[in-house]
């Protein structure tokens, strides 16, 4: 990343952190070689949400705060097994799993479910499938949690 998008990413995480007061280590970006890409954790995710949805969530919370708290290393398919492992998740076969071409290609679905769904920009809110099997957005940008569990709840009553 170049400094000027550095300091951008930063300026975002300073936004959030003052709107949620999530803690971000700026130290994430000033690591040697650091690569801004979130498809090795996405697919870490897909992965750990074989084992169940509710799993998934705690992992992605732990991933999370691994990047944005504590300026680890999430593109690593070793560290993502590391964290993986901490939830009690199988590390050699966490490590194989999210190597394969079957989870890159579950995680691309994914990414054309948002697509097809209207995701622009993160955070987003999708819900779905409905009776057509559609996807479709809920919320956009940060909220807090009221104000997405009303958008969620009038989501879920529109019709179709």
């Amino acid at each position: 990343m170049t400094e000027a998008a550095k300091a951008d990413v930063a300026g975002h995480w300073s936004h959030v952190h003052e709107a949620t007061g999530l803690p971000f280590d700026p130290a994430a970006l000033e690591r040697e070689g650091f690569l801004y890409d979130t498809d090795p954790a996405a697919r870490a995710v897909v992965v750990v949400r074989r084992n169940g949805e509710e799993l998934a969530v705690r992992y992605l919370s732990r991933v999370q705060r691994a990047f944005y708290a504590e300026a680890q290393d999430v593109t690593s398919g070793e560290g993502l097994a590391d964290l993986a492992a901490e939830l009690g998740v199988d590390r050699a076969r966490f490590a194989e799993q999210w190597a394969s071409e079957e989870a890159k290609a579950e995680t691309w679905r994914d990414y054309a479910i948002s697509q097809r769904a209207g995701v622009t920009g993160f955070p987003t809110l999708v819900g779905g499938p409905n009776a057509d099997g559609a996807y479709g957005v809920v919320t956009r940008g940060y909220a807090p949690g009221e104000a997405v569990v009303a958008a969620l709840r009038e989501w879920m009553s529109a019709p179709g």
